[in-house]
């Protein structure tokens, strides 16, 4: 049934016209007419022009519910009807544009969790983790990642126990976590079409903003910073309009569009001193997955652990100077969003988020966290970088501290791996390993 027939059927009677007035006036069939009003047929162009006058109502309105009325009798499957129409409204706006969008957007591969550089990352060791995590745990319902950094251990184990825990102290580490893990509605559909109008942007068609001021030319392009200022602050806009799991994995699409196209070699604790190439931005999505059985915190891991319980603890901390919230200051900044103040000639804000276990508390800081941990199992990586040449690379906490402590809790084995570890040009370490360690926890 067509509603532009009711419509013109009020408009008629609105004037007290009868149906042989009109069919006399315009000289057209009276069944033919009725048909209309009754919405078995649609008017043409023509006809809706002259009854448009006739009636006094907007020509444009009626062609608008004429053109509506075709397409969605056109629907066949009304359960996708709305997205449908969207995908209509897209082809509609951008014209042969569309294509290009179609190309990049729907059938671009959407990026893996693992495809972000971050150093530390334990993406090459999951399967020797996981093989040893297997052989020396049989019974477990619950695993947590409580330093969870790029969370590739926690995408190992996600779908394997009932309830998955992930911490970090960082913000873009959480806003990724809730992205990729978290529970919570989307629609894929319209993010595709939001990210299809950012590639479509031009620089010159925005204007400067507080990342391309600051960021511009130095760890980005400047036509690309202005790009990501813009598409930043355009997700804040839009945040009333989406769900909170749709605003993270926008945010998360960001960061992982932007992170191989940074003028760094992987981290933001400083840039490359050269002319930066231009380079096109082309938003893609994550592989965004939904879990209910996962719970996302971002806590300091030593006052998480007193409030937390868990089958089997992941241990990763950070073992050297290395601070991760300066070394990834740039996300941080871009996802609070609260433009602050910058300084030094790598433009970090204010230190926040400083971990003790970069410092010479670190081994005390270890000791409390194991101490107050309610798990069955502790499995706890380490890198022997104690002692590197560099002061940045040392670790503060040395291998046989950490073996001590955890004995104290529990029944302990040690598995060592060749690794090789994460070099800024100045550390030199031979026979470099990746240890991990199972504690058994007593009683």
């Amino acid at each position: 049934m067509y509603a532009i027939g009711k419509i013109l059927k009020e408009g008629r009677e609105n004037k007290a016209y009868s149906l042989q007035n009109i069919s006399e006036r315009v000289g057209i069939d009276i069944t033919h007419l009725s048909r209309i009003e009754n919405g078995k047929r649609l008017p043409s162009l023509d006809l809706i022009n002259v009854l448009a006058e006739i009636y006094g109502l907007d020509p444009k309105m009626l062609l608008v519910q004429r053109e509506s009325d075709k397409i969605v009798t056109g629907i066949d499957n009304p359960e996708i009807a709305i997205e449908a129409l969207k995908a209509a409204e897209e082809k509609v706006r951008h014209g042969d544009n569309y294509l290009e969008l179609l190309q990049d957007d729907i059938l671009a591969a959407p990026f893996k969790l693992e495809s972000r550089r971050y150093i530390g990352s334990k993406t090459k060791l999951t399967d020797w983790i996981e093989e040893i995590i297997k052989k020396d745990i049989k019974q477990a319902d619950s695993f947590c990642d409580i330093f969870a950094g790029t969370a590739s251990v926690t995408n190992r184990f996600v779908d394997k126990y009932k309830t998955v825990i992930i911490n970090d102290f960082l913000y873009a580490n959480n806003v990724i976590y809730k992205a990729f893990f978290g529970p919570g509605e989307w629609n894929k559909e319209k993010l595709i079409s939001i990210i299809g109008r950012y590639n479509l942007l031009q620089p010159q068609e925005v204007a400067d903003n507080y990342f391309s001021t600051n960021f511009g030319g130095k760890f980005y392009d400047y036509d690309s910073a202005k790009l990501i200022g813009f598409i930043r602050q355009d997700i804040e806009d839009k945040k009333s309009e989406l769900t909170d799991k749709e605003y993270c994995i926008l945010l998360a699409s960001l960061i992982y569009t932007i992170d191989r196209m940074a003028n760094t070699v992987g981290h933001f604790d400083a840039y490359i001193k050269k002319p930066i190439k231009a380079q096109k931005l082309k938003l893609r999505l994550i592989d965004a997955k939904s879990y209910d059985n996962v719970v996302i915190y971002r806590e300091d891991a030593n006052l998480l652990a007193r409030k937390i319980k868990s089958d089997i603890v992941y241990i990763d901390p950070p073992y050297n100077s290395r601070q991760y919230c300066r070394f990834y200051h740039l996300y941080e900044t871009l996802v609070k969003w609260d433009k602050p103040k910058l300084y030094g000639v790598a433009l970090k804000p204010e230190p926040e988020n400083m971990s003790k276990y970069c410092t010479t508390k670190a081994t005390d800081a270890f000791r409390d966290l194991i101490q107050n941990l309610d798990a069955k199992y502790l499995v706890v990586s380490y890198n022997n970088t104690y002692n590197s040449k560099s002061n940045s690379s040392e670790n503060k906490i040395t291998l046989e501290d950490i073996e001590k402590i955890l004995k104290e809790k529990g029944k302990t084995k040690i598995y060592d791996h060749d690794y090789r570890f994460f070099n800024a040009g100045k550390t030199d370490l031979d026979n470099h390993k990746e240890y991990i360690f199972v504690t058994k926890v007593n009683g």
